[in-house]
């Protein structure tokens, strides 16, 4: 039992840990709320599935397509909807919640209400301490632990990076200091949409595809970025991988557990923050961020 809860919280914990990273990000350089965010983890998801599935298009090709367009629609969406009003942070929130209802509703139009699968990318298993790991969960957790890393480099070892983090400590000597700071907003959306286009992309074939899909990880991301602490990258992929523990704990311990899995997640979450308030990585002043 231990080693199965231990394969099931690495590989829900790593999917987890890229849609968090993702809202973390806009939050921590843009101090906004793009509620949109699992929307384009939901796309991605039937990216695969059309270009897979539907039109027969290789693994390889179908998962580029799927993370270009969904990233490009990120991007697509920053520049309409929230590069004006992004000073606006309530009307940022509204916007970006009627987008993510309006991609679900293209959803439905497009492929329905009907149950849906992607096909696998690889198919087989190998045994793991006792426990049967299918080679399709292996590539989510490699993949997105790959992911993570490459988003690690980029934000600590190169000047896009530094450009990143002295935009989040202060947007407005970053700008006296010669960052084009409306480039490294967009460029932080962009990256966000792809991490969120790439944990669609590696789930996709483990799922039930359904319109409604983004629901779910949107309301857990929300609690992870909360437990970790608002803005904090770190904390981020930590409350990611907690939370990842608790749900898998609560399915493999309790009879109803998939039913209460994300109540208990929640539940931990608000007590961690009765205790601590700005979340176990959060900070109390503004400049320490990231």
């Amino acid at each position: 039992m231990i080693e199965g809860i231990i394969v099931q919280t690495l590989v829900k914990g790593s999917v987890y840990a890229l849609l968090a990273l993702g809202f973390a990000l806009i939050f921590g350089v843009a101090r906004v709320l793009q509620l949109s965010h699992t929307a384009f983890y939901m796309l991605a998801a039937f990216g695969i599935y059309t270009f897979a599935d539907l039109l027969g298009l290789s693994p390889v090709v179908s998962i580029i397509l799927s993370i270009v367009i969904t990233t490009g629609l990120g991007l697509l969406v920053y520049k309409l909807f929230i590069d004006r009003v992004r000073e606006h942070h309530v009307t940022v929130m509204l916007i970006t919640l009627a987008v993510a209802m309006v991609f679900q509703e293209l959803m439905f139009i497009f492929f329905t209400g009907q149950y849906r699968s992607a096909p696998a990318f690889v198919t087989g298993y190998w045994e793991i301490l006792g426990v049967k790991v299918a080679f399709q969960n292996m590539l989510v957790f490699v993949g997105a632990g790959v992911v993570l890393l490459i988003t690690w480099a980029l934000l600590s070892k190169t000047r896009l990076g530094i450009a990143i983090r002295a935009t989040a400590q202060d947007t407005e000597i970053a700008n006296l200091m010669g960052i084009n700071v409306s480039m490294i907003l967009f460029t932080v959306m962009g990256i966000a949409a792809a991490l969120a286009a790439v944990a669609g992309v590696l789930v996709a074939p483990t799922l039930i595809l359904e319109p409604r899909m983004l629901w779910p990880p949107f309301v857990m991301v929300m609690a992870m970025i909360t437990l970790g602490g608002l803005g904090s990258v770190k904390g981020a992929v930590v409350g990611a991988f907690i939370l990842a523990l608790v749900e898998v704990l609560v399915v493999f311990l309790l009879p109803t557990g998939a039913f209460l899995k994300g109540a208990f997640a929640l539940v931990v979450m608000v007590i961690v923050l009765i205790v601590r308030p700005e979340g176990l990585f959060g900070v109390v002043f503004e400049e320490e961020r990231l």
